[in-house]
């Protein structure tokens, strides 16, 4: 058991030196290897029946086409705002609202994942914002490393709330218990964004600029998370839906007022960090400009044709967030409909397994190589064809684009693709594999001498085991389902307070989105980075080491 625990950190600390060492391994190399080495691991050393490996195996490499799909499915509607001319009419919008750069970052970086993770999750926030801000000028890299950290404080409220009412879903609490939660998770959560965005902008933006903007930074911050905070007293669904709506609306609006903003901020160049100058501006904003008219008539007629054209240029937006929400919320149908799961058909596989179809279209291949191994999609629900996909192909017949422009941005979306889908295929095998086993599951191992080593103060780390989960599995509820039962059972164990325990797994396991393999491996997919995972990986860590002492803190008085 010794040499079991041993080994189940070994393929972690091996994936992180290939893809930080010097000469760093790309993901789509580094993760296959880790998911080899790791499949030789659990028939060697952890002795795995080999069916159950194998369809392990064959489970990871179909589940991957979820983030796959996701991914193509951003990149997909993004080209299509580039070529259609939509992204030119959002800068300058952007810059008519406010020229300040923290405004703008705070605005797209923050408070619109904010609202995108409230309603989807799945990585989309950072797929949807990224590319935005790269489109305003912002180099990429850092761009990627901003949103991963931004893209945090929603996320145990994510897609309705899933990582908080499902995630815990395999423990026996009570509503009240659910609800308490939430309660202490908003609050960790709440005091962390206090710090989070401004670690974010610093990857971006000089700490000067910082400091003259940290008025309008915190009425953003306040508008989002004061909202998110007061609807976790009621409600475990929505808080990152209404604190994201009322934060992204407030935020615009004090933007527009100038309030808390340096109304004397330089030149894009001038505000970015030093070390990201080379390479800023290749897509800088242009300014909007009112023609000379003397007629009022004109210059009514002028803001009128500028509003239809920006409802027109945002439509890939407003139109996402539209059908997300409309296909999330429980109570308005649409989402029971897109998640049918029972069989319309069956296909017998052989040994393979059951293939079945439902009526909304969800795909599953059930009782993999007999061993009880099951595996689904739901071609409607997940965020790939609907929304992103459907909203393109609107765009293109809205924007009236030719068929050979669509022709090309499907035909550079996929080849956009092709390193990506490798990496992601690995990650995903390699997670199955570290998860599959019960008690006896490497990470469960993981988690059991992390908690032995640290005994009565685990209160202060069990975030971490939560991140842990996060990074294998891409997921806050993933983490929670599979840490939660782990956590419940130490603060038993250990007399600790169960709820604080395991609100402090949620968070660890929102905080953990910003060192995931799979959300690095997206959004560097989206912003067209080559060989970027590890860098983005040890600066995201930095910022995952102060979260965690956050909650750490907030564990004490949670006490």
């Amino acid at each position: 058991m010794i040499l079991q625990t041993i080994l189940s950190f070994f393929p972690i600390v091996f994936l992180i030196y290939l893809m930080t060492k010097k000469n760093n391994t790309p993901s789509h190399k580094a993760l296959p290897l880790t998911a080899l080495i790791t499949y030789f691991l659990m028939l060697v050393v952890f002795r795995r029946d080999a069916n159950l490996v194998h369809a392990n195996v064959l489970d990871g490499l179909l589940t991957a086409w979820t983030p796959i799909l996701i991914i193509w499915g951003a990149i997909f509607l993004f080209r299509t705002m580039e070529a259609s001319g939509a992204m030119n009419t959002i800068r300058s919008w952007l810059n008519t609202v406010t020229p300040n750069k923290v405004g703008q970052l705070m605005i797209v970086g923050w408070a619109f994942p904010f609202l995108i993770e409230g309603a989807s999750g799945f990585g989309t926030p950072a797929a949807l914002a990224a590319p935005v801000l790269v489109g305003l000028g912002f180099p990429a890299m850092r761009v990627a490393i901003m949103a991963l950290i931004m893209n945090t404080v929603s996320v145990s409220f994510g897609a309705v709330g899933t990582p908080t009412w499902f995630g815990f879903a395999g423990i026996d609490l009570t509503g009240a218990e659910i609800l308490e939660i939430g309660v202490k998770s908003a609050a960790i959560h709440g005091v962390a964004s206090l710090i989070i965005p401004i670690i974010a902008l610093s990857f971006l933006v000089k700490w000067k600029h910082i400091r003259k903007n940290l008025g309008y930074i915190y009425l953003s911050v306040g508008a989002t998370v004061l909202p998110y905070i007061g609807v976790a007293f009621f409600n475990y669904e929505f808080p990152a839906l209404v604190g994201g709506g009322i934060g992204l609306v407030a935020s615009v609006i004090f933007a527009k007022m100038g309030w808390g903003l340096d109304k004397k901020e330089g030149h894009l160049l001038d505000v970015l960090h030093p070390s990201e100058k080379d390479g800023a501006g290749a897509h800088s904003p242009s300014h909007a400009g009112i023609h000379d008219e003397s007629s009022v008539e004109a210059l009514s007629r002028e803001k009128l044709q500028k509003s239809e054209s920006l409802v027109k240029a945002t439509f890939p937006l407003w139109g996402t967030i539209l059908i997300l929400i409309i296909t999330r919320i429980p109570q308005l149908g649409l989402k029971g409909l897109l998640n049918l799961t029972e069989p319309a058909a069956f296909a017998g596989l052989g040994s393979l397994g059951v293939f079945s179809i439902s009526p909304s279209l969800t795909l599953g291949l059930n009782n993999i190589f007999g061993t009880g191994v099951n595996w689904s999609h739901k071609i409607l629900y997940v965020p790939s064809i609907i929304p992103f996909a459907l909203i393109a192909g609107l765009t293109f017949l809205w924007y009236r684009s030719s068929r050979e422009t669509v022709a090309r941005v499907f035909s550079q979306s996929v080849s956009q693709m092709i390193n990506p889908t490798k990496a992601l295929l690995g990650a995903l095998v390699f997670v199955n594999l570290m998860m599959m086993g019960g008690d006896g599951a490497a990470v469960a191992l993981i988690g059991d001498a992390l908690a032995r080593t640290t005994g009565d103060a685990w209160r202060y780390f069990s975030a971490l085991l939560g991140a842990v989960g996060s990074f294998f599995s891409g997921s806050n509820t993933v983490s929670n389902l599979t840490f939660g039962p782990i956590q419940d059972t130490i603060a038993s164990n250990l007399g600790l307070n169960r709820t604080t325990i395991l609100a402090l797994q949620s968070v660890g396991g929102a905080m953990g989105n910003m060192v995931c393999i799979n959300n690095i491996v997206a959004v560097s997919s989206v912003l067209a980075l080559k060989r970027s995972e590890g860098y983005i990986l040890t600066r995201t860590a930095r910022a995952l080491l102060v979260y965690a002492a956050v909650a750490a803190l907030m564990s004490v008085f949670m006490a």
